[in-house]
């Protein structure tokens, strides 16, 4: 028990140091790179002969050209500056700026802060700086970049327009996403086969058809071949062929309450972050496999039913229901340390507590990634 005592104690003395070291690193490239920045301004041609202060930071450090214009360009955003006629040009993260020259933030930290606040409109951006500073002091740099995105997507739901211009490579490549109003965009290049059997099909499935009142079917030729690639994903999906996905068919999550289920009235949550309507979702079921919860007033899983008596699916719907995917903080690995203990908090949501050369107080941290976070209001 003694040897385990003075293990711990040894562990944290050393964490320390390396702690108390890495601020001082990181301190000081951020002074450097204020320093670059004044460079800068005041003339790297005139002072040193060199036509740009990153080709200057290339010689003194002797580092690559490319790492050197990253730590340039980090500068910039961090650090005030002028233009050529005198005037002011503001730091794009001045509070950013300032943790940084305290030593707080590694630089994947920083480039995902500042790349978040690029994309972000000018009269959101000390707000959301705020938010991101405030939450990189307990996530990594990958939370962090999260919840930048779902900053820019509450404020942006739209999204970026697509690209029009097309890939020399691959043949064959495909890309579906989701856009913040819930529909789905669909786009991709094929090879010539791929593309016969793809268009024999989907004609096939589009073709015309009359109502159930024996009325012509009016649907445009784009109606027609969506409704076509709707059904062409049922056929897949009920194949006996279909790969299986972490021991199960492959299947969409929908849940929706009993009551709504039965009036057809309200709305459904579908898969991670989708809705649709409780009428859709009833319709949906009658060809579906229906597991019954009982949730508590905070969403936690008090009772989950079962198709069939095995533990692993069970569980692993209990799992998904409650926690949206690995809970340990900003891994979707388990830890692969020693020291760290996992708990059941009040709220019915595991918590994970650091061993204490990480953390002194063994303050519990949860994984953010899979659940909402703070935004810009």
């Amino acid at each position: 028990m003694a040897g385990n005592a003075m293990q711990e104690a040894e562990a944290v003395a050393l964490a320390d140091r390396a702690g108390e070291l890495l601020a001082t690193m990181r301190a000081a490239e951020a002074s450097l790179g204020a320093l670059l920045v004044e460079i800068e301004q005041r003339g790297v041609r005139e002072l040193f002969g060199y036509r740009s202060v990153a080709r200057l930071l290339e010689q003194l450090a002797d580092v690559p050209k490319a790492a050197a214009e990253r730590m340039v360009k980090r500068a910039r955003a961090l650090n005030p500056g002028r233009n050529l006629d005198g005037s002011a040009i503001p730091a794009l993260a001045p509070a950013t700026g300032f943790a940084a020259l305290a030593g707080r933030l590694s630089n994947p930290m920083i480039d995902v802060i500042v790349a978040a606040l690029t994309d972000i409109p000018p009269e959101h951006r000390d707000g959301a700086e705020a938010r991101l500073l405030s939450f990189a002091g307990e996530a990594g740099h990958r939370q962090v970049a999260a919840l930048g995105a779902r900053i820019l997507a509450h404020l942006d739901p739209g999204g970026p327009a697509p690209e029009d211009s097309e890939p020399a490579v691959p043949a064959r490549e495909l890309s579906l996403r989701r856009r913040g109003s819930g529909m789905w965009e669909l786009h991709g290049r094929f090879d010539d086969e791929t593309g016969m059997r793809a268009s024999a099909l989907l004609d096939a499935l589009a073709q015309r058809r009359p109502t159930d009142d024996g009325g012509p079917d009016l649907r445009t030729p784009q109606e027609r071949y969506g409704d076509a690639f709707s059904d062409a994903v049922d056929l897949a999906v009920n194949s006996p062929d279909l790969p299986m996905q972490a021991g199960e068919r492959a299947h969409v999550m929908v849940a929706v309450s009993l009551q709504d289920l039965k009036t057809g009235v309200g709305q459904a949550t579908l898969g991670d972050t989708g809705r649709m309507s409780a009428a859709e979702a009833r319709i949906h079921a009658c060809d579906s496999m229906i597991i019954p919860a009982v949730l508590g007033e905070k969403s936690e899983p008090l009772d989950l039913g079962r198709l069939r008596r095995l533990i692993s699916a069970g569980l692993r719907r209990a799992l998904y229901l409650r926690d949206r995917g690995c809970a340990f903080p900003g891994c979707h690995r388990p830890p692969r340390r020693s020291g760290w203990e996992v708990r059941i908090a009040a709220d019915g949501f595991p918590e994970f507590l650091p061993p204490r050369f990480l953390d002194k107080q063994r303050k519990p941290r949860r994984n953010n990634l899979h659940r909402p976070l703070p935004f810009a209001a």
